[in-house]
């Protein structure tokens, strides 16, 4: 396929913020879509220094991705970002770190601002220690969290990237419930706490319900002229899609900033199927 015309370069935008101060912590995510032929100008081939860019320019500390093949995408942005960052992700299907290439749904973390004290991949399934399909769901679905401190503030952290079934309702519903659990069961000192997903449901989907008594949508708790209501999902196209994509924190805390990212960066139109989002949330 031929290359899209380069467009125009990120727009900054005046009124946000953007970066991370030593107290706040910049909470990403972003379904980077998985390497297939079928998107032909929009493959990854053509995305995969933008995507690269879009980060290194955004610095978010601690990102969620989802669908990262493991060979063709995780192991390039590990690879491509290791000055910087640190992460670890499975393949959803083997539950293993090895040339399978199954989507991988990783965190990459900014190990100059924060620390891992322990981490890991649990299954949306009846059977969270080993790969399954849970429930009604058309796919294996993961979910890998990680134990942080922030090294500016000393105060530690749970946070847990996941995408959820595009099918399934009561995998949706399940696979919630499941995550509320393993948050409990990860931060039993209740530190602050951080939800990353492509949730494939808008905020107000009942299989979110689970999360009203502790934790909000930062998208609706930033301030009203820090935040938009543009969609997450694109399709790779100008007009439709959808809001699925989510970050959630611990009910309470402070939330400076909230985007949806949206502009332009290399020679890309899109840089996903999906835009990345992203929250800036005083620690």
């Amino acid at each position: 396929p031929t290359p899209k015309p380069t467009p125009t370069p990120p727009v900054e935008e005046n009124n946000l913020q953007k970066h991370a101060k030593d107290d706040e912590i910049k909470v990403m995510s972003f379904n980077i879509r998985l390497n297939t032929s079928d998107d032909m100008n929009n493959a990854w081939p053509f995305r995969q220094e933008a995507c690269i860019e879009l980060i290194k320019d955004h610095k978010p500390t601690v990102i969620g991705f989802q669908e990262a093949k493991y060979l063709d995408q995780w192991l390039v942005l590990l690879s491509s970002l290791s000055d910087g960052y640190d992460g670890w992700g499975v393949d959803r299907d083997n539950g293993e770190e090895n040339p399978k290439n199954g989507e991988t749904m990783g965190i990459l973390y900014d190990k100059k601002k924060i620390k891992k004290l322990d981490g890991g991949t649990f299954r949306l399934s009846g059977t969270p220690d080993k790969p399954s399909k849970g429930w009604d769901g058309a796919c294996n679905r993961t979910a890998t969290w990680g134990l942080f401190e922030h090294i500016a503030t000393g105060k530690k952290f749970c946070y847990i990237n996941t995408h959820l079934d595009h099918k399934g309702k009561e995998a949706q519903k399940e696979g919630m419930k499941l995550i509320v659990k393993k948050f409990k069961e990860y931060n039993p000192d209740g530190f602050a706490q951080f939800l990353t997903g492509d949730l494939n449901v808008k905020s107000d989907n009942e299989a979110l319900d689970v999360l009203k008594d502790y934790m909000v949508n930062t998208r609706s708790a930033a301030p009203k002229d820090k935040t938009d209501n543009d969609r997450t999902y694109n399709g790779f196209s100008t007009s439709g899609g959808s809001v699925i994509d989510h970050v959630y924190c611990t009910k309470g805390m402070d939330v400076v900033e909230y985007h949806t990212i949206d502009e332009n960066y290399g020679s890309a139109e899109y840089v996903s199927d999906h835009y990345p989002i992203y929250a800036i949330i005083k620690m």
